[in-house]
């Protein structure tokens, strides 16, 4: 038996392949299986059109045994086989593939799913063996005898003739010895061999088998259990996500996501797609009902399980989320995916992202039906994975605010539940032009603000903005329905008439030289002045410019940020008793006066939640002013 050499280029792949492009070697045992399945596809297809072949499809199988006594792992099909020359082109030439010349034969009238496409797949299981036999014979041939390959690698190959009764393809593995840094004997464990045939083959269409051992009931009476070898069908073979709707039940759903993704409670939404056009697809999705215990840090992986023709590719494609849906779990599953030589991984394609578009419009789609018809459900969703939405809306400079800004929420104070920007905008007061906010960090203290007081008695809605990043989303948005957002603690709010306004600006001239005494006192802010936005309170801080005092906070909070402050003004309602106080010590007694204004200061301070940065300074102050 002469050995052949494969060609210097095939040497170069299959030495770049095993050492380079696959890098989980478990890979192997998918593509094997992938092959049979293959070769069933092909023989069953033939035999529609061949009378001469006789094939029930139910017949049709792939076996899984393994030896580890002499550490050899076969997979075998009862397929279409190979000849001498099919075997010499097919396993002689690497990424010389049977299945996608098979496929170019067929007419554009035909449709049948191969899967084995790029031809480099079998090479895979050198990763794992150091010889490999390969025993076919062709069902479509009139040969007699079938063909033994045998290869231990890059050093080339050998064919001769051999004695096989059956039709199919017989793959032989010897397994390497185990390292200290790889376990090649797990592939010959009942338990790792049904693990991985689960997680990458269970939808192959035809049944996977291998013999595996029972606990069987010996003596009822003592109790007593024996071992019990019997062949058992592995793979589940038709994936929920390609039966009919209407015959899956929710347990079922239920039963798949919690299965699949570890979760011990039912999901809170299921999402069923199938799409059938250029690119063709079906999925199954799921919103959980909580967040996953590491959804917000940098451990966490999105991505769904992606499948080509029922053949596990990638257990996270994250390609296939954008972040601000990164909370859903799913698979999908296409027979138009372009692939590389590896199907581990994928390249970017036209495919690909037509589907992800899909997928994106689906969930969102889904997300505004249960907001209209399900508001208890949907609630329940935003209170988990609103802050995902909200990320979505301020991410990429508000690149993709449109798709999300009618799915997001806030309390309004009006209405004390959570609106969307769509119902504030409707419930408006006639004549109002604006959207009114106020930030903090829990609605109770948002409500006990000062400048909350003059908006309320006007009658407008307030939203209420509690989480971090709310007033940056209400930034990325600029305007909803051509109606600006109006932070109410900023210095520029002013709902008084014309008159109020009036008697402002003459008490504020009246008082000038006090009011830049008092802010000589306190350097931090840009100007004191008295204002008629105030009801019962008297002082309250307000901002200037684009940085308000809860974006100060943020970036307080934040490594490696540079020193971000808000610009304050010091407010003092111009009807409070304290006016008139301050406008005596200010003739009579200035060191009285300069306490005063620090206290009030401090007091603005912690309404508005900024530290004081001389808590006993100011605790001494007011026992001082409390002691005369």
């Amino acid at each position: 038996m002469k050995k052949k050499a494969f060609k210097s280029e095939s040497k170069r792949l299959l030495d770049l392949m095993i050492n380079s492009i696959y890098t989980n070697k478990e890979i192997f045992l998918r593509e094997l299986i992938s092959n049979a399945s293959d070769a069933l596809d092909k023989l069953y297809y033939q035999s529609l059109t061949d009378k001469k072949l006789k094939v029930k499809r139910e017949e049709l199988e792939i076996n899984i045994t393994y030896d580890k006594e002499n550490r050899i792992l076969t997979i075998e099909d009862n397929g279409i086989g190979m000849t001498e020359e099919e075997l010499e082109h097919n396993l002689g030439t690497i990424a010389q593939s049977g299945s996608l010349k098979f496929k170019e034969n067929l007419s554009k009238q035909d449709k049948i799913d191969i899967i084995g496409q790029f031809g480099v797949g079998f090479y895979s299981a050198f990763m794992v063996s150091d010889c490999i036999e390969v025993t076919t014979k062709s069902a479509t041939a009139k040969e007699k005898n079938g063909w033994h390959w045998i290869s231990t690698g890059v050093d080339g190959y050998s064919i001769e003739e051999c004695d096989k009764k059956t039709c199919g393809t017989k793959i032989s593995l010897h397994l390497k010895p185990d390292t200290e840094d790889e376990n090649y004997s797990q592939y010959l464990e009942e338990y790792e061999l049904k693990e991985l045939i689960k997680k990458y083959s269970d939808y192959i269409r035809y049944p996977i088998k291998m013999k595996v051992t029972k606990q069987v009931l010996k003596d009822q009476e003592k109790n007593e259990y024996e071992e019990k070898e019997e062949i058992e069908t592995i793979n589940s073979m038709i994936p929920l996500w390609k039966r009919n709707p209407k015959e899956v039940t929710e347990e079922d759903y239920n039963h798949f996501y919690m299965d699949k993704f570890n979760d011990f409670d039912k999901p809170l939404k299921v999402i069923t797609t199938s799409v059938e056009g250029l690119c063709s697809y079906k999925g199954l999705l799921f919103i959980p009902s909580h967040a996953p215990y590491d959804f917000y840090t940098k451990d966490y992986e999105k991505g769904l399980s992606l499948y080509a023709s029922g053949v596990l590719i990638m257990e996270k494609c994250s390609d296939l989320l954008p972040d601000y849906f990164s909370f859903v779990k799913g698979v999908v599953d296409t027979e138009d995916l372009s692939l590389n030589i590896s199907r581990e991984m994928l390249q970017k394609s036209k495919s690909l992202n037509l589907i992800a578009k899909n997928i994106e419009s689906k969930i969102r789609k889904e997300l505004e039906t249960m907001l209209k018809e399900d508001r208890e459900t949907y609630e329940s969703f935003f209170n988990t994975f609103g802050m995902q939405l909200k990320y979505g809306v301020y991410d990429n400079y508000g690149r993709d605010k449109d798709k999300l800004q009618d799915l997001i929420m806030f309390y309004s104070s009006k209405r004390e539940k959570l609106v969307t920007l769509k119902e504030y905008v409707e419930h408006m007061k006639e004549g109002q032009e604006k959207i009114y906010y106020a930030t903090g960090n829990s609605i109770s203290k948002i409500d006990s603000l000062p400048q909350v007081e003059q908006v309320k008695e006007k009658d407008y809605d307030i939203l209420y903005l509690t989480d971090y990043i709310d007033e940056f989303v209400l930034s990325a948005i600029h305007e909803y329905e051509k109606k600006a957002f109006v932070n109410i603690e900023k210095d520029d709010l002013d709902l008084g008439t014309e008159e109020e306004k009036e008697e402002t600006k003459k008490v504020n001239e009246e008082n000038n030289e006090m009011l830049k005494e008092m802010q000589k006192t306190i350097e931090e802010v840009q100007e004191v002045r008295f204002t008629n936005k105030l009801k019962s309170h008297p002082v309250c801080l307000t901002s200037v410019g684009e940085i308000s005092i809860e974006m100060q906070k943020v970036f307080e909070a934040m490594p490696n940020t540079p020193n971000m402050k808000a610009q304050t003004v010091l407010e003092i309602n111009e009807k409070h008793p304290i006016v008139n106080k301050l406008k005596d010590l200010y003739q009579n007694d200035k060191e009285t006066f300069e306490k005063y204004t620090k206290i009030l200061y401090s007091e603005a301070r912690m309404i508005a939640g900024l530290p004081i940065e001389n808590p006993t300074e100011v605790s001494n102050l007011i026992c001082d002013v409390i002691a005369k």
